[in-house]
């Protein structure tokens, strides 16, 4: 063992053994070290039995021997002969790698469409011995940084963060503090532009961009020319409009009529969504628009009989792709739909992570970072 790693421990069981029992993260704090690294002085003490651990918080044994050589040499040995089971876990939490780590997810909903990347995530997290713990910020201004303070507070280990940036990449000044945490950190479904500071960051993100030029691809093989992007506002709208628009340009397409300028002040989503539905009714009637992709699934369903009613035919007048297909499938008529890998988005997040936590040394910048992109896939139905 090097000599610090003796000294950084002889530490532990010195505040061990004055406290009773301490906080993992406030004990990292205190020394200066890593939660990583601190994690592993903890896993290797506790298999010697100077320590005893729990999820996040670490306690002198029974009879005081936290508190000196000889103790934890007694400790050690007792454990030895009596074969406990914790010594047992202990040794393959450390063989597994993953064991006893605590992975923190913040998300702006445990809902649509971020219910399935949670599922993707914690299936991996608990495969491989870990704990996924969740704090939700339902988009609320500043919530994603209270809820990671919170989830490192807790003991968190690592960070899987969604943050409520609403063109889906932070704006000038917004969201710095991401690439500050004390922690590894993956981004999931977010992306930071080059020269932000969190453009360093790990992260897993669905590749939107191409996923609504694959949409387009479609249509215009089916012999439509002029197609249009319709749909209210959200993170993914940026790069579902660059991938729309790519293609739009790379076929030679005609290109679809503007979207009307937005009145002054913030429109509710009743507005939004007549909004939409005008435009759709315009560019038909008016713009030779036969053909669009509607983000999401929840507003093509409720547009549809709408524009029905307008005397707009679907699909004979337009044909509709939608993006998400979280229900696009359970449609009176069941609609062609573009699916994100949500489920995998998560699962490549966690699995990232662990593995960065598990490297050796465990530091966040070991080894290249890494900006993994996964396709989404269309599902033609009739």
């Amino acid at each position: 063992m090097r000599p610090h790693v003796d000294q950084r421990q002889a530490q532990v069981l010195a505040l061990v053994g004055a406290r009773g029992s301490v906080r993992v993260a406030d004990l990292a704090q205190e020394l200066g070290v890593s939660p990583v690294t601190l994690r592993r002085d903890i896993e290797a003490m506790a298999a010697r039995g100077e320590i005893r651990r729990m999820h996040g918080v670490i306690s002198r044994v029974e009879g005081g021997r936290a508190g000196g050589a000889a103790g934890a040499r007694e400790s050690a040995a007792a454990s030895a002969s009596a074969g406990t089971a914790s010594s047992a876990e202990d040794r393959a939490g450390a063989s597994a790698g993953a064991s006893g780590l605590v992975i923190g997810m913040v998300v702006p909903t445990t809902e649509y469409y971020y219910a399935d990347v949670v599922r993707g995530a914690r299936e991996v997290v608990e495969a491989r011995g870990a704990r996924l713990t969740v704090g939700l910020t339902r988009y609320l201004p500043g919530e994603d940084r209270t809820q990671a303070d919170r989830l490192l507070s807790t003991g968190a280990d690592g960070l899987l963060l969604t943050p409520n940036w609403d063109a889906g990449s932070p704006g000038p000044g917004e969201g710095a503090w991401t690439a500050e945490l004390p922690v590894p950190t993956v981004l999931v479904e977010r992306w930071a532009p080059p020269g932000h500071p969190a453009a360093a960051l790990d992260r897993v993100a669905s590749d939107h961009a191409h996923g609504a030029a694959t949409a387009v691809q479609h249509l215009v093989e089916r012999g439509h020319r002029r197609i249009a992007l319709a749909g209210r506002a959200t993170p993914t709208t940026p790069r579902l409009r660059a991938g729309y628009e790519a293609a739009v340009a790379a076929l030679g397409l005609e290109p679809a009529p503007p979207w009307p300028a937005a009145g002054p002040g913030p429109l509710s989503d009743a507005d939004l969504f007549a909004r939409t539905l005008e435009y759709l009714c315009e560019a038909v009637t008016a713009g030779g628009v036969s053909a669009a992709l509607i983000h999401s699934d929840t507003d093509a369903i409720m547009l549809i009989p709408r524009l029905q009613a307008r005397g707009v035919r679907v699909p004979e007048d337009l044909a509709v792709i939608t993006y998400d297909d979280e229900v696009a499938g359970l449609a009176d008529v069941p609609l062609s739909a573009v699916a994100p890998a949500k489920r995998e988005v998560g699962a490549r997040a966690a699995g990232l992570l662990l593995d960065r936590l598990t490297a050796a040394g465990g530091e966040r910048g070991e080894g290249p970072q890494q900006h993994v992109e996964l396709l989404p896939r269309l599902t033609i139905r009739s």
